[in-house]
């Protein structure tokens, strides 16, 4: 499995800032302590009106057969969501799998924040390449764990 919304300092530098899907990704799979150091980068973030509280619920997950084939529907899993407006008029939303309300209240506000130029570059230079490199880390580190356990068939062919 590899890690398709990684980012790095270079992509932080360049003149196309990451797409918002992306730092939604990156941020939903955070820790709260990524999340909160994030958070504590911004310290005159504004404050912020709940456009809808945190609020848990159930969303339906699709499968592809043979990962590219057509669609199934795999299961439900729970989801927290919430959206939020700072008193400057910028919205952020934040998704997260499970219940943890608070998770999806940090990544909301972190939204919101790296809409904010002033924010942006102090967020996407520090904690969302952390952040990145840890998943990517994570994912690696699985990979090698399945490649050790793979094992090879073969068949032999006997001779009657």
């Amino acid at each position: 499995m590899t890690n398709s919304t990684s980012f790095t300092a270079h992509d932080a530098g360049t003149a196309a800032p990451p797409a918002r899907a992306q730092w939604l990704a990156l941020f939903a799979r955070a820790t709260r302590d990524e999340l909160d150091d994030a958070i504590a980068r911004c310290p005159d973030a504004p404050d912020f009106v709940w456009l809808r509280a945190p609020q848990t619920g159930l969303v339906l997950v699709q499968g592809r057969v043979g990962g590219s084939g057509d669609r199934f529907n795999l299961g439900e899993t729970t989801v927290t969501r919430c959206t939020l407006r700072q008193r400057d008029g910028v919205v952020g939303t934040g998704y997260v799998l499970g219940r943890d309300a608070e998770r999806a209240v940090r990544v909301a506000r972190l939204d919101a924040l790296m809409q904010m130029p002033q924010h942006h570059a102090t967020i996407a230079v520090g904690p969302l390449v952390a952040i990145s490199q840890r998943l990517a880390a994570t994912a690696a580190q699985n990979d090698a764990d399945t490649a050790a356990s793979r094992v090879e068939f073969f068949t032999m062919v006997r001779e009657a």
